[in-house]
């Protein structure tokens, strides 16, 4: 009997390998499919676009990508707790307006004769609670947070203009200036916050137990359950964690814009590209932080070289747009290969 169930098992053992294996090719041609896109990208541009791959432009993209690349690196934390499955697992569709309304509060209370320190704790203690709000209506409300960050970005969108009267509200200081400056190659300084930013989150989340448990949370929650690790407060501290990566980018924002400008909800595509397509440069088509800064630069590059170019930016919408709709089909397709 005993031999006849293994003789049996045989043949489901062979014929699921197969479709495995596919998985396993299919998704190292999409991660050095979007290698290679990337070099062509910074090929293409080298040769049409003048100064594209010199020192001090390649410190601009990076400077430029700084607000963005913080954004997507709250973005991406979720997306590891949360599962990527945009629809029913983890989202954060508040960062823009949260950076909106961190910027204003920073710059309202520089206005008003605070201090930087006061300043930027204010950004992000804004940051902090509308992450802890997220975490309250997806965690302990069960609203899905495709919805739920949907809502509170109105709600912050709308408390910013209530701020600020929907006008820019300036804000110089010499910790602005400092680091709105650029160092003696030409590089800007928030090239390198970005930089020291990102080592700092993938230190965390990709080499401490914590990011081990966040990882498990949402990519096998189940088993995550199963061993008895606390999901709902995984996925409560990725919230409120991409909350405190809003406050931040606001604090930048308001030193690369030197105040508060309305309008913050137009970064949110960028975020969820950059954020999105951050998986494909992973080695397992997840999301991670280190593979957020290659998509940033990805990013980055693209509305670089199209800027260089004099093309509309209306373009780089629409490829953005694409963008996503390939990387979500893409990766959808491979996941299931891999089944």
């Amino acid at each position: 009997m005993s031999a006849d169930v293994q003789f049996a098992s045989l043949p489901a053992a062979s014929t699921g390998h197969l479709p495995r294996a596919k998985g396993r090719v299919a998704a190292s041609a999409l991660r050095f499919g979007s290698l290679l896109a990337f070099a062509s990208i910074l090929v293409v541009f080298s040769l049409t676009a003048p100064y594209f791959l010199t020192i001090g432009n390649i410190g601009n993209v990076l400077g430029q990508s700084a607000i963005a690349g913080v954004l997507a690196i709250g973005l991406t934390i979720v997306l590891i707790a949360g599962g990527s499955n945009v629809v029913t697992g983890g989202i954060d569709l508040s960062l823009a307006a949260n950076m909106g309304l961190s910027a204003a509060t920073y710059a309202t209370l520089i206005q008003l004769g605070y201090g930087d320190l006061t300043a930027a704790g204010g950004a992000l203690l804004t940051g902090l609670s509308i992450g802890a709000v997220n975490a309250a209506a997806v965690v302990f409300a069960g609203i899905v947070p495709l919805l739920a960050t949907l809502a509170v970005m109105n709600v912050v969108a709308g408390l910013e203009l209530v701020l600020t009267q929907n006008t820019v509200v300036p804000a110089s200081t010499d910790f602005l200036t400092a680091i709105s400056a650029s160092d003696g190659f030409g590089v800007p300084i928030l090239a390198y916050v970005l930089i020291g930013f990102t080592a700092f989150a993938a230190a965390i989340v990709q080499y401490t137990p914590l990011g081990l448990r966040l990882y498990a949370a949402g990519e096998f929650p189940d088993a995550a359950r199963a061993a008895g690790l606390p999901l709902k407060r995984l996925l409560a501290g990725a919230f409120v964690a991409s909350g405190l990566c809003g406050g931040f980018a606001g604090i930048i924002s308001v030193s690369y814009l030197s105040g508060s400008t309305t309008g913050s909800g137009e970064m949110l595509l960028p975020v969820v590209v950059t954020a999105l397509l951050g998986s494909v440069f992973s080695r397992r088509l997840v999301p991670t932080i280190t593979g957020t800064l290659v998509s940033a630069l990805f990013v980055g590059f693209l509305i670089n070289g199209f800027q260089l170019l004099n093309l509309p930016s209306t373009l780089v919408s629409g490829v953005q747009g694409l963008l996503i709709l390939i990387v979500v089909s893409a990766t959808t397709l491979v996941r299931k290969r891999e089944i």
